[in-house]
């Protein structure tokens, strides 16, 4: 079956973790596109301020706030914008969060919160939408996950593991999902300046804006490929560096973020 790249015209767009950073800055470059955006966030007050700010574009935002790891209140926003919005034709499942994690203070709860919001809070949008995408034969899916996600990396014992899950899902669920006409995509940026990222106890090579990152995602949704990643000049690095055998990456690690010169965390 021919893979389906939506347009405004064939429905409206999802987008979750919409409060700021790239979802936020994607939201409005999809409604400048003319989508009618429903956006998706714990923060009723920011997603409001969000949909005022499309009052001048093509297309509008329209706030659908909510809790991405509540399994019936993803089901229902789903059901919403399908009604709503003249049928879902595309869906970026963006929401995320990043809790460092050092070896030396291990908490279940960074695990548990992590796995929560990046791994099901992805699943709890991903299920009904692919429900109400195959009852009509096309709609298009983005699941953002990240570089961090090709190989370990200091801190990201939780979020890696995550978005290396993301990734193998969105392989896994391809193979189904074309024979019915939803097209999925994996969305792995490199550092993109967000609340996420603020914390990072390292350097961040090739750092974009959310505004950068936002206008990648928008070209690569409407292009076939199935992983949309940038900068390349970065990420195509990380990704070769999964070649390498074991001592060699960790040695390269170590050199490129200093991290076996770091203390210990204390507490």
């Amino acid at each position: 079956m021919t893979s389906f790249t939506a347009k405004p015209a064939d429905g409206a767009a999802w987008v979750t973790g919409a409060s700021s950073g790239i979802g936020k800055a994607l939201a409005l470059d999809l409604a400048r596109e003319g989508y009618t955006v429903f956006v998706t966030a714990r923060s009723e007050d920011a997603l409001s301020e969000l949909a005022d700010r499309s009052a001048d574009l093509k297309g509008r935002i329209v706030a659908a706030p909510g809790d991405v790891t509540n399994t019936k209140t993803m089901a229902e926003i789903a059901g919403r914008v399908d009604a709503e919005g003249n049928g879902l034709a595309l869906a970026v499942f963006n929401a995320g969060v990043y809790l460092p994690v050092h070896g030396e203070t291990l908490k279940v709860a960074d695990f548990d919160k992590t796995f929560a919001v990046n791994l099901s809070g992805v699943v709890n949008g991903l299920v009904p939408a692919i429900e109400r995408m195959k009852s009509r034969g096309r709609g298009q899916i983005a699941i953002v996950s990240s570089v961090t996600g090709y190989g370990g990396l200091p801190t990201s014992a939780a979020y890696g593991a995550t978005k290396a899950a993301l990734i193998n899902m969105a392989e896994s669920l391809k193979f189904d999902l074309d024979k019915f006409g939803v097209r999925i995509q994996v969305i792995n940026p490199g550092f993109v300046d967000t609340p996420a990222t603020e914390d990072n106890a390292f350097e961040m090579p090739a750092l974009q804006q959310p505004e950068q990152a936002a206008d990648r995602i928008a070209k690569g949704l409407k292009s076939g490929a199935f992983e949309i990643t940038f900068p390349r000049r970065f990420t195509y690095v990380l990704k070769a560096l999964q070649f390498l055998p074991y001592p060699a990456y960790f040695w390269l690690m170590n050199a490129a973020t200093g991290w076996k010169k770091r203390p210990l965390e204390t507490g």
